[in-house]
């Protein structure tokens, strides 16, 4: 009997091939292999890049978008493998990451993320871009199956799989996903190339804990170590975290330097710190200084107020 799963993604190709619009959905997911069992699906738009982990047991993604993305991220997964998708985890809370849950559930792939995100799903959500946007309360079947608490692995397809909570960063439910045996992480969004930080202090999140979550990562990440951003194009490595770790070292400095001055946020926004970062980092119209630096100097003054000697990080 053909498994639910391998039918939707049968059916999913029969319907999508033989229309034009079907072939340019095509190209909707640039696939790129990674190293060992890893591929990395990459939209054109950068909005949340996809692992996939293939192999005789099965197939194991990270991450699936939207609801809208389901049938093309099919495609893009049929095109590394035809076997079994069985497992998708989910890195954090936020809809372009898990829109595509209920999709999958529905055909019978076993849905996992860390105990906050689930808990999270249970109401509807709120991210922090423009201000703060809310979306519906995810429908049931899109809840994790399967959910932990600090760690879990998988052992498939010849390697083991580690996904553990990392420190409260850009949520308080990020999960870190490291293939072992292909020497491959998904960071989700704790780790991204092509923008700012982004805090989301309505589901946990934390500047310092990015920090602490991206010297974790440093640490973790060998030489030839591959490394799938949440957003960003194409793969990157272990300096491309050390170039992250650095902004986010420099973001630091420059925001404590102006509460040293005693400056209030208003002026600290109108000296405008990261004025000379902006052309690399601050070109997503969505999340720019103006977004961050509020976060930043908040939580610095409530750790400055709460121990004089922690506007020191060492470095």
């Amino acid at each position: 009997m053909v498994r639910p799963v391998r039918r939707l993604l049968l059916a999913s190709l029969l319907v999508l091939t033989g229309s034009a619009a079907a072939q340019t959905d095509q190209t909707f997911f640039e696939v790129t292999h990674v190293a060992g069992n890893v591929h990395m699906l990459e939209a054109p738009d950068t909005d949340g890049n996809i692992g996939v982990f293939s192999g005789p047991d099965g197939i194991l993604i990270i991450d699936d978008r939207y609801d809208r993305d389901t049938e093309n991220l099919l495609r893009a997964v049929r095109s590394v493998s035809d076997a079994e998708i069985r497992f998708a985890v989910n890195t954090h809370v936020h809809p372009d990451h898990i829109g595509g849950n209920n999709n999958l559930a529905a055909y019978g792939v076993t849905i996992l993320a860390h105990d906050n995100v689930r808990l999270r799903m249970l109401k509807e959500l709120r991210i922090p871009r423009r201000g703060g946007i809310t979306f519906p309360q995810p429908p049931p079947e899109a809840l994790p199956v399967i959910s932990y608490s600090d760690a879990i692995s998988f052992h498939l397809n010849g390697e083991e799989v580690r996904v553990f909570l990392a420190p409260p960063a850009h949520t308080d439910g990020d999960s870190f996903v490291h293939f072992l045996g292909s020497d491959v992480m998904h960071l989700g969004d704790v780790f991204r190339t092509n923008m700012y930080p982004i805090i989301d202090v309505f589901n946990g999140g934390s500047f310092l804990g990015m920090i602490e979550a991206m010297e974790l990562a440093v640490e973790l990440a060998g030489p030839e170590t591959r490394v799938i951003p949440g957003h960003g194009s194409g793969v990157s490595d272990r300096e491309g975290l050390q170039e992250v770790l650095a902004l986010l070292y420099d973001i630091h400095s420059r925001v404590s330097a102006h509460l040293e001055q005693g400056m209030s946020l208003e002026q600290t926004l109108a000296a405008a710190p990261l004025a000379s970062l902006d052309e690399r980092w601050g070109q997503v119209p969505s999340w720019t200084a103006v977004d961050l630096i509020p976060i930043v100097y908040e939580e610095l003054s409530a750790r400055i107020a709460e121990q004089p000697n922690a506007a020191q990080v060492t470095q």
